[in-house]
């Protein structure tokens, strides 16, 4: 008697625990800290050739998209450092029980929206 499997999965109908959230999004915020440092290299180059480079630079991160993209930039940074540190402390051995790991998860997206939100502050 064959027992019928799932053909095709369908994530969204899935219901994730908040720790499988945080783990997944500090891989996506990893890749996007990886796919913008070109345009952070850029920064920085651009700011160190000479000072018309970085005039011409302080004109060009005051457009929006500019702002957007550094505010994404900082955005992946602080939650890839905010569930790395959360990541290495459990690795340490604290917080695995179940409780405990689903209550620092949703501190960290806690977190996370109070930088996004100072991010989004600071940069306006």
């Amino acid at each position: 008697m064959t027992t019928p499997r799932p053909v095709h999965l369908d994530l969204t109908k899935m219901k994730f625990p908040p720790m499988a959230i945080v783990s997944i999004m500090h891989r996506i915020s990893g890749v996007l800290l990886f796919l913008l440092l070109p345009f952070v290299l850029y920064l920085l180059h651009t700011s160190l050739q000479s000072q018309e480079s970085f005039t011409q630079l302080l004109s060009f991160t005051a457009l929006p998209l500019t702002k957007f993209l550094v505010w994404i930039l900082i955005s992946a940074a602080s939650f890839h450092f905010f569930a790395g540190v959360r990541h290495m402390i459990m690795d340490c051995g604290f917080g695995e029980q179940l409780k405990t790991a689903k209550i620092t998860a949703y501190f960290i997206f806690i977190l996370e929206i109070i930088a996004m939100i100072f991010a989004g502050v600071w940069l306006c």
